[in-house]
């Protein structure tokens, strides 16, 4: 169960994180106004609370992690909300990314030592 409450607030984050630039964007770039990109800080701000519930103690070993995530996440946001239709080498690159996720957080330990 731990795999999957961590994979979900990888969703979470990136969702957060996402969606808070996309806003900013959209404020400042498609001239949206301040509520937008007020809205981008505070999710923005939501991302890194999110980021602390890891059950990882390790800041490094997630924020690495994430990034992955944050490759394919802004990918798939792409897709769905700016129907960005990616190519063979961005669903690959993706692709590792996701693999370097699972390397990165749940490959198996041996103790520390």
């Amino acid at each position: 169960m731990t795999v999957a409450r961590s994979l979900l607030l990888f969703v979470l984050a990136a969702l957060a994180e996402i969606g808070g630039c996309w806003l900013i964007w959209q404020g400042r770039r498609e001239h949206r106004g301040l509520w937008w990109i007020a809205a981008g800080v505070i999710a923005l701000g939501a991302y890194g609370f999110v980021a602390t519930l890891q059950p990882d103690a390790s800041f490094g070993r997630i924020l690495a992690a994430y990034g992955g995530i944050f490759v394919a996440g802004s990918l798939a946001w792409a897709m769905v909300v700016d129907r960005y239709r990616p190519d063979r080498w961005d669903v690959i690159g993706a692709a590792v990314c996701l693999v370097g996720v699972a390397v990165i957080m749940y490959a198996p330990r041996g103790r520390p030592g």
